[in-house]
């Protein structure tokens, strides 16, 4: 077998070739603690009350996540341009995947639970999230206000 013999100068292919293994993106791997600490969110979406009218949702949150799968979170959330003025106070639980998908679930005192789906994105530092009961078209993203503390 003969082997093929090399045209163009050897130092520029093996320039190119170490330049795009160095790009070459990595499988990410999560799990709880890759979102460890405070984001920012902006919620947007709506609510389809059965029988009654559709409300739009606007609203801001501040979710800390504990690395553990435990969540507190203030809101502010307005409901056809209204919002009660405050913050509330809500806790909750969330489960990362190693696909870097994952689920929360919200406590917003007596109101009936509130369950997301979220993917995690640039390293655990933005979060989408989507809620998936029945009659709700919301999404939110987040984005980590600062790094967790090591």
């Amino acid at each position: 077998m003969r082997t093929p013999k090399l045209t163009a100068p050897l130092p520029r292919q093996r320039l190119a070739l170490a330049a795009s293994s160095a790009v070459t993106p990595q499988a990410a791997v999560c799990n709880n603690s890759t979102i460890r600490g405070s984001y920012a969110y902006t919620i947007h979406g709506q609510v389809f009350i059965p029988n009654g009218p559709t409300l739009f949702i606007d609203g801001l949150a501040k979710t800390t996540f504990d690395g553990e799968g435990n969540l507190t979170e203030l809101d502010a959330v307005a409901a056809n341009g209204n919002v009660a003025p405050g913050w509330v106070s809500n806790t909750g639980t969330y489960s990362v995947n190693p696909d870097c998908t994952g689920t929360i679930t919200v406590t917003n005192g007596d109101q009936p639970q509130i369950h997301l789906q979220m993917i995690v994105a640039q390293s655990g530092n933005t979060l989408h999230e989507m809620v998936i009961d029945p009659g709700f078209a919301t999404t939110s993203d987040g984005e980590r206000i600062k790094a967790p503390q090591q």
